[in-house]
């Protein structure tokens, strides 16, 4: 397994071993004893699917004050994953990171709590991702997905299939000091 920090430290690129063969392959998904050894000390609570056609933009989630770290990976088709840092004082504060997961290279990308989550959907897609905490509507809060401060350049192909939640989504600068955890 390669672990790699990418432009926002925190946010780890895992490449799985893939054993393959001509009957197929054969991963690791998750293994405990192994992430801790690569210095990955995570506890899992919740395990969650989900599928999306082509097109849609799903993002960008958070929650607070229950935040929760997440493992992604794509089961089926491509996505073009992002985090954006919303920890106050961190010195990437409103910086993000964007990669490409698909089934093909079988990436997970571990986004660290304290971050907001999005994906575009790049070819139809079935996501699996493990939570730190579990999920607290009263606490989900929506980034809008193309804040201009941010100004991520999501690969789009047309207008984004947006949920009415993504659709009201707030501007960083909209959020208060409460809002949004610490470094």
């Amino acid at each position: 397994m390669k672990i790699t920090p990418l432009a926002l430290p925190e946010v780890l690129l895992i490449e799985p071993d893939v054993f393959g063969d001509e009957r197929g392959y054969f991963l690791e998904t998750w293994n405990r004893r192994r992430y801790r050894e690569a210095g990955l000390e995570i506890e899992f609570v919740q395990d969650n699917l989900s599928f999306s056609r082509k097109g849609v933009l799903r993002g960008l989630h958070f929650q607070f004050p229950h935040p929760q770290g997440k493992l992604v990976q794509v089961l089926k088709g491509r996505v073009f994953d992002v985090a954006v840092d919303l920890r106050l004082g961190s010195p990437t504060f409103g910086k993000w990171v964007g990669v490409e997961l698909s089934e093909e290279n079988h990436y997970q990308l571990y986004i660290p709590e304290g971050f907001a989550h999005g994906f575009y959907v790049l070819e139809e897609a079935l996501l699996a991702y493990k939570c730190t905490d579990l999920y607290h509507p009263e606490c989900d809060k929506t980034l809008l997905w193309n804040d201009p401060e941010i100004a991520i350049p999501w690969p789009l192909s047309g207008q984004p299939i947006l949920s009415p939640k993504d659709q009201k989504g707030r501007l960083l600068r909209q959020f208060q000091e409460g809002e949004l955890p610490k470094f």
